[in-house]
C-alpha cells in the first residue's frame, strides 16, 4: 500500500476511498458522532478535495443533545439509552437530514474505562443512511479507549464504502437525494 506524501496517509485509507467514491458519484456526506467525538470528520477532511463532498457533522456526546441536534426520537433514547442499533440508526439519517446530504454516517457506543448504563466497553454500533435504506453494523471492540474510538471510525468508513458501492456499483452521477427524499423509520432495513 503506497502513502500519500502531501497528507502522510496510507493512499488506500478507508477515508480516502469513501471521499473518492463520492466524488466519482457526485455525492454528499454528513457524519453524526458520539464516542468518536470529532474524529470520524477529522479523518474524512483529512482528504483532498473533501470540500466537494462532505457536508458537514455533529458531535452529540450528550444524550439530550442527540435528540435536540440530530432529530434522535426523545422516547427512543428513554427507553434504549444512546447506545442502541436504533439510536445509531436515528443518528444516521438526522445527519443525512439536517445537513442535507446524501449520505449520513454515524457513530455510537462505549469507550471506556467504565461500562455505560449497563453496556459494556467496545459495544460499538456504527449506521448509514442513504440511498437503499438504513443499515447499523454491531463492533465488539476489545482495547483501550483510543483503540476503541479509532477502530470505530475506520469500522464506519468501511460500512460507508460498502453501501455506496453496493447501492451505485459504477462511478458516476447518482440520484441525489437531499432534504426532500423520504428516508424509512430508524429500525427499517436493518442488517
Amino acid at each position: 500500500m503506497g502513502t500519500d506524501a502531501q497528507h502522510e496517509r496510507p493512499a488506500g485509507s478507508p477515508a480516502a476511498g469513501v471521499v473518492h467514491s463520492l466524488h466519482e458519484r457526485q455525492q454528499t456526506l454528513a457524519t453524526v458522532e458520539s464516542l468518536t467525538g470529532g474524529l470520524l470528520a477529522a479523518a474524512i477532511v483529512e482528504i483532498a478535495g473533501v470540500s466537494a463532498v462532505y457536508r458537514g457533522g455533529l458531535v452529540t456526546y450528550a444524550t439530550e443533545l442527540k435528540a435536540r441536534l440530530a432529530d434522535v426520537p426523545e422516547d427512543l433514547l428513554a427507553e434504549r439509552g444512546p447506545v442502541d442499533p436504533d439510536v445509531a440508526i436515528a443518528l444516521a439519517e438526522g445527519g443525512r437530514r439536517r445537513c442535507a446530504a446524501d449520505w449520513g454516517l454515524s457513530t455510537t457506543g462505549v469507550a471506556g474505562p467504565e461500562p455505560q448504563d449497563g453496556r459494556p466497553v467496545g459495544l460499538v454500533y456504527v449506521a448509514v443512511a442513504g440511498p437503499g435504506g438504513p443499515v447499523v453494523r454491531r463492533l465488539d471492540l476489545d482495547g483501550g479507549r483510543d483503540h476503541i474510538r479509532a477502530a470505530a471510525v475506520i469500522e464506519a468508513l468501511r460500512l460507508l464504502a460498502a453501501r455506496i458501492h453496493r447501492a451505485f456499483p459504477e462511478p458516476g452521477p447518482g440520484p441525489r437525494h437531499g432534504p426532500a427524499a423520504v428516508v424509512p423509520p430508524a429500525g427499517a432495513g436493518r442488517r
